[in-house]
């Protein structure tokens, strides 16, 4: 693996962000081969102590999201660790940063059109919780807080309940993919324009293009109606309880309801009018519920998964993620990786000529002063702590 090419090598990405969908966007990109430098305080990015601690002093939510980096540590609160953060712009390819406006302000930078002037090949990726322009621009923005002002949280949950966080951080997870992608389409613009651009990804917008279908249901005079484990536009498409375990069974044509119902020996709902379209379903969402929930409740969970994926009925148990880490395809999909202590979760994208790998583990805060500001030249900064 290690003699082949990278789909990213030779791109210097300068990864000045923090906590999440920076540092993810940075990620992604060093593990295709670019090569990303990590500027951190001298008091190390927040989600260095999120959570248990492990041995070197990181908890597992830093080391998450921030393999394949090198680290330089910097004051940019003085002159001179502003002025090296520019030094390594000069020749870098991307900036990724999430800096409020008022610090940037505060290091003597009242427009960031400013960077572009300087440095007018420099893809400037800027991630913010709103952005700075609109009714709520340059209000931070967290993703909870971001998941419940957007909708997306009214969307989730029991239907009879209240409204629910989604488990993980969604909206920064996809911000920062979205970040990512958003460098990859100016880095290939620049090859034809030799230009660099703003790359703007917020977490409100971001959010708000998740809402899928909830949004486009909206949009065209229908509801967003809060459904449980069901689907607003799709029936059977929920959790159901077997006579061992609960499984997902994810409908989504007309065709897989007939081979479900034939399976379950409910052939009589095939031949009415009632549910024998997903349309029809729908308005009869309890009734399908009821009967297919006392059928399933006489069925062993896993041969009953293992029946219906063969006949070509998505469905699946519900799982913890230790018991989704330790599944064999997991293993086979090559979606965790270890070296030297390090455990992650694998890289999702697969290139077939230039693959993405594990070239370095989530560094230690200035691990790399020496190296990195040697080749640029840069007298290296006396070790000090960020105010």
């Amino acid at each position: 693996m290690s003699g082949k090419q990278s789909a990213l090598d030779g791109v210097v990405v300068i990864d000045a962000s923090r906590v999440l969908a920076g540092p993810y966007a940075g990620q992604i990109l060093g593990d295709h081969g670019a090569e990303v430098i990590k500027v951190e305080s001298f008091d190390g990015d927040d989600t260095r102590r999120y959570g248990r601690p492990v041995a070197d002093g990181s908890a597992p939510y830093f080391l998450g999201l921030n393999r394949n980096k090198k680290n330089v540590a910097l004051d940019l609160s003085v002159d001179s660790g502003l002025d090296t953060l520019l030094s390594l712009l000069s020749t870098a390819d991307v900036l990724i940063e999430n800096f409020k406006m008022s610090t940037w302000r505060k290091w003597g930078i009242d427009d960031l059109s400013t960077l572009a002037t300087k440095f007018p090949n420099l893809i400037h990726c800027r991630i913010s919780g709103f952005g700075e322009m609109g009714q709520m621009g340059g209000l931070p923005g967290y993703d909870a807080a971001i998941q419940a002002m957007s909708g997306l949280m009214s969307t989730n949950g029991d239907p009879a309940v209240k409204a629910a966080r989604i488990g993980i951080p969604l909206v920064d997870a996809a911000t920062g993919v979205q970040a990512a992608l958003g460098v990859m389409l100016a880095l290939y613009e620049r090859e034809r324009s030799k230009k660099g651009q703003m790359v703007e990804a917020t977490l409100y917008d971001t959010a708000l293009s998740l809402l899928h279908p909830h949004a486009a249901n909206v949009l065209y005079g229908g509801e967003s109606a809060r459904t449980g484990n069901g689907h607003p536009n799709l029936v059977p498409y929920d959790l159901y309880q077997t006579a061992t375990i609960p499984i997902f069974i994810a409908v989504g044509n007309d065709r897989q309801f007939a081979t479900l119902c034939r399976h379950l020996g409910l052939e009589d709902l095939i031949q009415d009018a009632k549910y024998a379209t997903n349309v029809s379903r729908i308005a009869n969402r309890a009734q399908v519920t009821e009967r297919l929930s006392q059928k399933l409740a006489e069925r062993d969970g896993m041969t009953l998964f293992t029946e219906l994926m063969t006949a070509g009925v998505p469905c699946a148990p519900v799982l913890t993620v230790d018991e989704a880490l330790k599944l064999q395809h997991t293993s086979d999909r090559e979606m965790l990786l270890e070296r030297e202590g390090y455990r992650g979760v694998g890289i999702p994208i697969k290139l077939s000529r230039t693959p993405g790998r594990l070239r370095s583990l989530p560094p230690s805060i200035g691990q790399h002063n020496a190296e990195i500001l040697a080749r640029f030249g840069i007298s290296a900064e006396p070790a000090t702590t960020s105010s």
